[in-house]
């Protein structure tokens, strides 16, 4: 194993591991908080480091079409957004997933507006959860830089474009240490991306016909298909990347789950503060425990009632919302657990939008109103009220 130390923020962490992937095209448009992540490539391409084609584009839009034009290549194409950008997108998110294209996008949470807002929440990446992009969501810098490397070999082994998923301001601009693998580790791992669709430049064709019904729903079925194979080679990459560099989290992240009575579901850097109450509650002889959901989609269906199974609650913190339902993780959790024998009672509270700090008095705060019996409702409780 070779790998160099640097003190990076979450930003400088997604841009060394797009070039450390051999990211090829770099389609790059300006928004806060992810700017320096198109600006620290623009370095690391100035100074050599990153061999990418770098292309300054004048929207978000036109990023995607540049990514997905990239990608129909073969090349290993890269892009980064947040928020009203990734809102922008939308429309070719839908068309490099259903066109089965390897793009990786590291999105950094933003909230969405009005009102403005440039902190954190998960409304933004959330919001193409049905565009059929896998969506992975890291706990700290060190997962991002690993993630988006994973990233470029997920979407070259299953056809599916990657969103690499960071907090902004909590991870895109707090530096922590952070290794880094060198390319003779990595590049092994990202296979070229051969798919039968691939276009010949050479040979040159204009794709787009119109799909009949039926062959239409069967590609469709197909998009689903992939999305559980995805699931496998997500732990397989995992495997991998423990084997190699001690550590990283495949599917989910459980942290002193076992035996624990009350467990609580949550994401991204709230697992983080988590586990200190966790700790707490343990210290104190509590039987309280911690799963991450680190993959968003494909849901992660088995492993979550595999890592639930026999505790009597379950305690969801989304740091979102599906307005006029309920917080997101929340309803997926629940349908997840729909028809399973013993599944455990499961409550839903909201917490940290617009950036607001998710804190342990929080943490302690979901934790307590379950424990004390409180009933849980369809809609998620939201912890400001």
């Amino acid at each position: 194993m070779t790998t160099s130390e640097k003190l990076l923020t979450g930003n400088e962490a997604a841009a060394w591991g797009a070039a450390r992937a051999g990211a090829e095209v770099v389609a790059a448009y300006p928004i806060t908080p992810q700017t320096t992540i198109i600006e620290t490539l623009a370095s690391l391409v100035h100074r050599g480091i990153s061999k990418a084609e770098y292309i300054a584009v004048e929207s978000e839009h036109s990023a995607m079409a540049a990514c997905i034009a990239a990608a129909h290549t073969g090349a290993r194409a890269f892009t980064a957004t947040s928020s009203q950008g990734l809102a922008l997108m939308h429309e070719l998110m839908h068309w490099a997933a259903a066109a089965r294209l390897p793009v990786v996008l590291a999105n950094v949470n933003r909230a969405m507006a009005p009102g403005w807002s440039i902190w954190t929440d998960q409304n933004d990446s959330l919001s193409q959860r049905d565009t059929g992009w896998i969506q992975i969501y890291c706990v700290d810098n060190q997962e991002v830089v690993d993630s988006v490397i994973q990233a470029f070999a997920l979407a070259a082994r299953t056809s599916l474009p990657v969103m690499v998923v960071l907090d902004a301001f909590v991870l895109s601009h707090t530096a922590e240490a952070v290794h880094i693998p060198e390319e003779e580790e990595v590049r092994p791992l990202i296979p070229e991306w051969n798919a039968p669709w691939k276009i010949d430049i050479d040979r040159p064709a204009a794709l787009g016909s119109l799909v009949p019904p039926a062959e239409y729903e069967k590609m469709r079925k197909k998009l689903c298909d992939a999305h559980a194979q995805a699931a496998l080679v997500i732990e397989d990459l995992a495997a991998t990347w423990r084997k190699r560099f001690g550590r990283g989290a495949g599917l989910i992240e459980s942290y002193r789950a076992e035996g624990a009575e009350t467990i609580l579901v949550t994401s991204a850097t709230i697992a983080s503060t988590a586990r200190v109450v966790i700790d707490e509650l343990r210290d104190k002889g509590v039987p309280a425990g911690l799963v991450r959901v680190r993959v968003f989609r494909p849901f992660p269906v088995a492993a979550l009632r595999g890592a639930l199974a026999g505790a009597k609650r379950v305690v969801v913190l989304d740091r979102n919302c599906s307005y006029g339902a309920s917080g997101i993780f929340y309803q997926e959790l629940r349908a997840a657990l729909c028809g399973v024998p013993g599944a455990p009672v499961v409550h839903g509270y909201i917490a940290g939008m617009g950036g607001r700090d998710v804190t342990p008095l929080t943490v302690r705060a979901a934790l307590g109103r379950a424990m004390e019996g409180e009933a849980p409702v369809p809609e998620s409780t939201w912890l400001s009220e």
